[in-house]
């Protein structure tokens, strides 16, 4: 019990001690806000001087307009001027012409003159008189004319048909040999794929040339797949001997029909 006593007597001792003020806190919170204070004077005063100090200014612009058009720089050329003086006359001599004055001799009619050598005379020749057109023969001229079939005096051979003398026999061979080529080559079923019915007609013109190949091809149908099996097929003909006009070769044309029946 006493020991009780005897620290809550310590206990209240120390309350007391704690709550004792001293004088050195008591300054420094005197000195805390007196340094508050003229700090806070010293920035009013710093503020206030900002404000009322003048900034000069300057306000940027960027054109994005047409350039400027400055006038160029002109440097202004050194002009000598000579002294009056120092300039020198110059004398002008003048060339007196002599007019010499000379009498006419007159000269009766009947007088003759002195006869005068020719100037031009007969050519001599040493030695044969040439020809200009044994020098340079006469060169015929190309025939690029494209002639038909029956006008032409040599038809074109197909190859198999060499033995036969007469053009007719040789047209007849010719077609003879396309009708085949024609059987075995054009494919007649797109006929049927495309819905077509009955008897149907193509023509198919193409030009035999100088050498005896074939070409410019053209078909006359109004389907284009039809068009291109009969251009394929064309294309399969041989070449051939060309055709004649005198000796010269010739182009002619040749015109191929051919006609398929369709039966459903």
């Amino acid at each position: 019990m006493n020991f009780s006593k005897k620290n809550h007597g310590i206990v209240g001792q120390n309350d007391k001690i704690v709550k004792k003020p001293h004088k050195h806190d008591a300054n420094l919170r005197k000195n805390s806000t007196l340094y508050f204070q003229v700090g806070l004077i010293l920035t009013l005063l710093a503020t206030y001087t900002l404000l009322e100090m003048q900034f000069k200014t300057v306000d940027i612009e960027i054109s994005t307009g047409e350039p400027l058009q400055e006038d160029p720089y002109v440097f202004a050329s050194i002009i000598k001027i000579a002294d009056e003086s120092i300039k020198h006359e110059k004398k002008v001599r003048q060339n007196k012409r002599k007019i010499i004055s000379v009498d006419p001799t007159i000269v009766p009619d009947d007088v003759s003159l002195k006869d005068v050598d020719p100037i031009f005379t007969d050519p001599t020749t040493n030695g044969p008189v040439i020809n200009p057109d044994e020098i340079f023969p006469l060169i015929d001229k190309p025939d690029d004319k494209t002639y038909s079939v029956l006008g032409v005096e040599q038809v074109p051979i197909y190859p198999g048909c060499e033995g036969l003398a007469s053009n007719q026999d040789r047209i007849d061979c010719m077609q003879l040999k396309l009708d085949k080529l024609v059987n075995r080559k054009f494919d007649s079923a797109i006929m049927a794929d495309l819905g077509l019915s009955g008897i149907q007609r193509i023509v198919v013109y193409f030009k035999i040339d100088k050498a005896g190949a074939i070409g410019e091809i053209k078909v006359r149908h109004s389907h284009t797949r039809v068009q291109r099996e009969a251009l394929k097929v064309a294309h399969m003909i041989p070449q051939m001997s060309p055709a004649k006009q005198g000796n010269k070769n010739v182009e002619v044309m040749y015109s191929l029909p051919i006609t398929v029946k369709v039966n459903y």
